[in-house]
């Protein structure tokens, strides 16, 4: 009898996940396509109200501002750090953060976090440009042979929180999403250990914090495109409490979502130019506002 009740509780909990199951169409809230110069956007990050995002890997090393409404590019900043494969843009209120750990092919032994101020101007004394490498590694990775598409050491979402980068992984072998946290006063080649893991069923290419909240979104490899929000718990982890999954449409049909940005308007999101097919779609900004998430 105990064993039945067990099993019975284990598929009420799954149950009541999986009405949280919503739908949410994205391709209704486009409000910009954003220019040529960036058909490979690859993240969104809101500093002082301003909106954030560059191109990955193999594109100049620069980051660009983008009006919030027109997609617009205002301005243009350019780094001295290289863009091996930058994945991902955060900040801490003051300096924007680049993330240089793109790694599909599971070899990469020089993945970095790059710390820019983008409101520095060389040799004036009122804004530190104070730029910053920091080197990581996984502790739980032995292997360094090439495994393209098929390993869990890649990686394209991190937050800023409580003075440390949160980086949350893109697995695609196991489709899980892992949590590890990167120390930034730490100079060495650091070896980050996962600290919780969930099976999110997807790869996921963004992430962005707001309020307590954890929001991500990524794809499968048919194409379906989802956005999950978590909430942060008193030990400072989110996969304990998963709240509502969205499936946002077809990559078909909306692009590869790369960016996640949320503000208190809302949330922002961004894909690449995506090309398949009959399918071509350029690269957009999207906006939801929080009244339309059920």
């Amino acid at each position: 009898m105990k064993k039945l009740l067990i099993f019975l509780s284990f598929l009420i909990s799954i149950y009541s996940f999986s009405q949280k199951l919503e739908k949410i169409p994205l391709r209704k809230y486009k409000i910009a396509t954003l220019s040529d110069s960036l058909r490979e956007t690859s993240g969104l990050t809101f500093l002082k109200d301003k909106l954030y995002t560059f191109n990955d890997g193999g594109n100049p090393n620069l980051v660009f501002e983008i009006d919030k409404i027109s997609g617009k590019i205002l301005n243009k900043i350019q780094t001295d750090f290289p863009n091996k494969d930058w994945e991902a843009i955060t900040n801490d209120g003051e300096n924007l953060y680049i993330g240089d750990f793109g790694n599909n092919a599971g070899n990469r032994k020089d993945l970095a976090i790059y710390k820019i101020n983008p409101f520095c101007v060389p040799n004036a004394e009122s804004v530190s440009c104070n730029e910053k490498k920091v080197l990581f590694n996984y502790q739980n990775q032995k292997e360094f042979k090439i495994s393209y598409l098929n390993h869990n050491f890649d990686a394209e979402a991190m937050i800023f929180l409580d003075g440390n980068i949160h980086l949350f992984t893109k697995e695609w072998s196991s489709k899980n999403i892992s949590h590890y946290i990167i120390n930034l006063q730490n100079t060495e080649n650091q070896s980050i250990i996962k600290i919780e893991s969930y099976e999110i069923g997807f790869v996921v290419t963004d992430a962005s914090y707001f309020e307590g909240k954890l929001y991500v979104v990524g794809y499968t490899k048919k194409g379906k495109v989802f956005m999950m929000i978590f909430e942060e718990n008193s030990d400072g982890l989110f996969f304990s409490k998963p709240l509502k999954k969205y499936k946002l449409g077809s990559a078909l049909t909306i692009g590869q979502v790369e960016g996640i940005a949320v503000n208190k308007d809302g949330i922002y999101i961004s894909n690449e130019s995506f090309a398949k097919f009959i399918f071509n779609v350029k690269q957009r900004v999207y906006f939801i506002p929080f009244h339309q998430l059920k």
